[in-house]
């Protein structure tokens, strides 16, 4: 028998037993409104369930499933960099949405979804990290670089030269235009120091010019932009007390012995906090990372 458990507009449940949780038909066409509603449900029971049995499997993974809609729009900001990649970027933002559930505390009074989203940008950014090439390129021309890489060396034995762009063309049966657009990319596949001389290792002097003087840094304040970004939930989920040193500390820069005065605190104590409360943070935004 269908019912409504709770005010929710498009989701129909049933009661069921043991733990009185409601049975959800289909999890992933819950509305991110209903979601958040249940999820509070749905952690408070995990909380209390026994790791292993059916009931705590069962709240687990409609977590997982109510929630995937995170793990789509977190993808969403890769989806020009994961070109034909789409199905891996999902599968492991999938791995940080399960990470985050199983690490979220809903006693902290932290919304899940800002939580979550640090886990799963953090694990398809660690994908991006460990298996792409050195410069992006889709995956069309990462193919085409092992077929060309193929095809020329097949000609240089039969022509006992090194085959033309046009001859490459015409073995291949694609255009001229196609043979060197993957030339182009292959030579993303591997990186070169920034410290060699332009125009090649001829001009290998002390006085050359290097691809690092004429190529841009790294703004640093767009990396503490994002550094601030992924900070945010992570300070949410600190106590009272433990946000008002951070703030004392970082917001207003007070020493530690100020920090003391105002908390009715030793200075040792107050060093001993801090190192608590930053260990933590820099715990979680490695776990990000």
């Amino acid at each position: 028998m269908i019912g409504v458990l709770i005010p929710m507009e498009t989701v129909a449940v049933k009661t069921v037993a043991p733990g009185g949780l409601p049975q959800i038909e289909d999890p992933r066409k819950v509305a991110p409104k209903d979601a958040r509603s249940l999820g509070k449900l749905f952690f408070d029971q995990l909380r209390v369930l026994e790791e292993g049995t059916p009931e705590y499997q069962y709240a687990r993974n409609t977590l997982i499933e109510m929630n995937l809609s995170l793990v789509q729009f977190a993808a969403g900001r890769f989806r020009e960099r994961g070109d034909g990649q789409m199905e891996d970027i999902i599968q492991v933002g999938t791995i940080g949405l399960i990470k985050a559930i199983d690490r979220f505390e809903l006693s902290r009074g932290v919304e899940f979804t800002s939580f979550a989203i640090p886990y799963i940008v953090g694990e398809i950014k660690r994908f991006f990290r460990d298996t792409t090439w050195a410069v992006h390129v889709p995956r069309r021309l990462q193919e085409l670089r092992v077929t060309l890489a193929k095809a020329k060396e097949h000609l240089s034995r039969t022509l006992d030269r090194d085959a033309t762009v046009a001859e490459l063309a015409t073995h291949l049966e694609i255009s001229e235009e196609e043979v060197i657009e993957g030339l182009i990319a292959s030579n993303g596949y591997t990186a070169g120091s920034i410290d060699l001389p332009l125009g090649g290792a001829e001009h290998n002097d002390a006085d050359a010019t290097t691809y690092a003087d004429i190529t841009g840094d790294c703004d640093p304040e767009m990396e503490l932009v994002e550094n601030l970004h992924a900070l945010a939930p992570l300070l949410e989920t600190l106590d009272d007390r433990d946000r008002r040193i951070i703030r004392m500390r970082f917001g207003q820069e007070m020493t530690q012995a100020q920090i003391g005065e105002h908390l009715g605190l030793s200075q040792m104590h107050v060093s001993r906090l801090l190192t608590r409360i930053l260990t933590k943070l820099r715990e979680g935004m490695l776990t990000q990372s």
